[in-house]
């Protein structure tokens, strides 16, 4: 490992014992574990994790099995689409948009090694890691820390360090990588690519133009699809109250019981689509100077190969036409599946534990909730050309 990159890299398997025999005498760290997994033998479970040597075995023989029991409990199963766009001889940036702060990630490392593939590494902010034990746990687990809330400077430093060590880790290290395509979550789950992610991304590499080092990363858009969303009512919360207070600020307790709800929580179908390589359309701009047009082009491609991918369940269609007054697209569902989804939304909302809520503001949150289970069917749609963009 580059010394430049030890900060934020993953911990080196010469340094994993160490990092996890400091781990398991945390309390935290045994108080998440027998919360996630209450029958588990805590005491035998730390001896294992310290007899693990390496990030790949603690992938295989941990982490595997934890994925499998909360895809078990909290899903109605894991699919994914798209391996076969994959070219086993290179690795690739996976650039996905966000969903679940902690198992977007996790959930495709899982389709990874149903596929006898190595996990791919992980960026991740470090605002959640609160405690020192969580850095730990997410350096052991394959997690790039990622600076946020720096200084211009600073954070310019940090950006270049970032990008080279993503570069570094394709390149060099041969391990592939998955980062977000923007800074936390889309409320409203209309996902679009921050120029911000490209231009950090075109930071670092050894080729002179801005499209060759883009190339360099193999970067391979992937569509998440979750049919509920544990945090829906979490998100319409946190609308209503900046309504009420637009200087409304959320707290780390509450991206704490965000993580927590999202992990633990039922969360219905899961589908992974692995989209196309990026570049043979990035070849299109060589020569290309305006590093502006440029990142607005990745951009646009990112996002229209994800939103491509989605796949669309019957509340995505329920929730649009609900939100249009329409019956578009009453063949894709039943008189069920409304009834379920509108109890579904009902008890969400039950849980929002504002003060005061009136029928106008739960009206409100309600049609949040609706624009947030139809903004994918609204971006699958534009990327097919099959609705205007007005």
């Amino acid at each position: 490992m580059k010394e430049e990159f030890k900060e934020i890299a993953p911990y080196d398997d010469s340094a994993f014992q160490t990092a996890m025999a400091r781990l398991v005498k945390e309390p935290g760290f045994e108080n998440a574990i027998r919360y996630v997994m209450p029958d588990a033998d805590f005491k035998q479970l730390a001896e294992n994790l310290q007899k693990i040597e390496s990030k790949n075995e603690f992938q295989q023989k941990i982490m595997l099995g934890i994925l499998k029991l909360l895809e078990s409990k909290t899903t109605s199963g894991v699919t994914d689409s798209g391996f076969e766009n994959l070219d086993p001889s290179r690795n690739v940036l996976f650039i996905t948009n966000h969903r679940d702060i902690v198992l977007d990630a996790s959930f495709l490392g899982l389709a990874m090694i149903r596929r006898g593939l190595p996990a791919q590494e992980v960026a991740l902010g470090d605002n959640l890691l609160i405690y020192d034990w969580i850095e730990d746990l997410v350096r052991l687990n394959k997690g790039i820390i990622v600076k946020r809330n720096l200084r211009l400077t600073k954070a310019l430093e940090a950006a270049k360090q970032l990008s080279g060590y993503i570069h570094y880790c394709i390149t060099q290290k041969h391990e592939s990588v998955w980062i977000a395509q923007r800074e936390g979550r889309a409320k409203d789950s209309n996902d679009v690519t921050q120029e911000s992610v490209i231009k950090m991304l075109g930071l670092g590499g050894e080729k002179a133009s801005l499209v060759e080092r883009l190339m360099e990363l193999n970067i391979t858009p992937t569509a998440i699809s979750y049919e509920y969303d544990p945090n829906d009512y979490l998100k319409a919360r946190e609308f209503l109250a900046r309504r009420r207070d637009p200087e409304f600020k959320k707290s780390q307790r509450d991206d704490l019981f965000s993580m927590e709800t999202g992990i633990l929580q039922f969360k219905g179908s899961v589908h992974f689509a692995i989209g196309h390589c990026i570049n043979p359309r990035l070849a299109e701009m060589l020569g290309m100077t305006d590093k502006v047009e440029i990142v607005r082009r990745v951009c646009a491609l990112i996002d229209n190969e994800i939103h491509s991918g989605y796949h669309i369940y019957p509340v995505n269609y329920i929730a649009y036409d609900e939100l249009n007054g329409t019956g578009k697209f009453s063949s894709e569902y039943t008189t069920e599946d409304v009834t379920r989804f509108d109890e579904y939304i009902n008890r969400q909302l039950d849980k929002v534990d504002l003060p005061d809520i009136t029928e106008e503001e739960r009206g409100f949150m309600r049609q949040q909730i609706l624009v947030m289970y139809s903004n994918p069917l609204h971006n699958k749609l534009m990327a097919s050309s099959q609705e205007p963009t007005s």
